[in-house]
């Protein structure tokens, strides 16, 4: 039960970010025709959408085989299973958000794609919402792992690479 539960909370967070945002914003944009988009914007799109899903899933299969879990608690309620250490290698020396980041990129290409303020907005009340999710989530962080955690965000960006 536990095993399908974690299941359940990939397939749900996957679909949430891959397709119920996208489609947001493009509802928000006035449902516009796809396929009246120039082709540099979908050459952009495209390049941003593979790389940013790729960093996701490449943060999420890294986090699940290495530390044996997954870092995100959904405002206080455990997703999948707990890692037991502090993950700061992998795609996690680059960011303390790696699968987030990857989002991000991934929604600059679909705004890009869809080229509206409305679309834009969408992505910024997702920032908002993910900026809080994250300070809850940073809280419990530093209560699991102190010192360590505390060295951790001293080195590593909260999304980008520091300097």
């Amino acid at each position: 039960m536990k095993k399908l539960r974690e299941i359940v909370g990939y397939v749900l967070g996957g679909l949430m970010f891959v397709l119920l945002i996208p489609t947001l914003m493009w509802l928000a944009s006035g449902r516009p025709h796809l396929g009246d988009i120039p082709v540099w914007r979908i050459v952009i799109t495209v390049l941003l959408a593979v790389l940013g899903i790729a960093l996701s899933v490449w943060s999420i299969v890294y986090m699940r085989r290495k530390g044996n879990g997954n870092p995100m608690d959904a405002f206080g309620h455990e997703v999948a299973p707990r890692t037991r250490h502090l993950m700061t290698d992998g795609p996690y020396r680059l960011s303390r958000n790696p699968m987030l980041t990857g989002s991000f990129v991934y929604y600059v290409g679909v705004c890009v794609c869809l080229w509206t303020w409305q679309a834009l907005l969408v992505f910024v009340a997702f920032i908002a919402i993910m900026l809080l999710q994250i300070r809850s989530e940073e809280k419990r962080l530093l209560r699991d792992f102190g010192a360590e955690y505390e060295e951790y965000c001293q080195r590593t960006g909260r999304f980008w690479p520091k300097g």
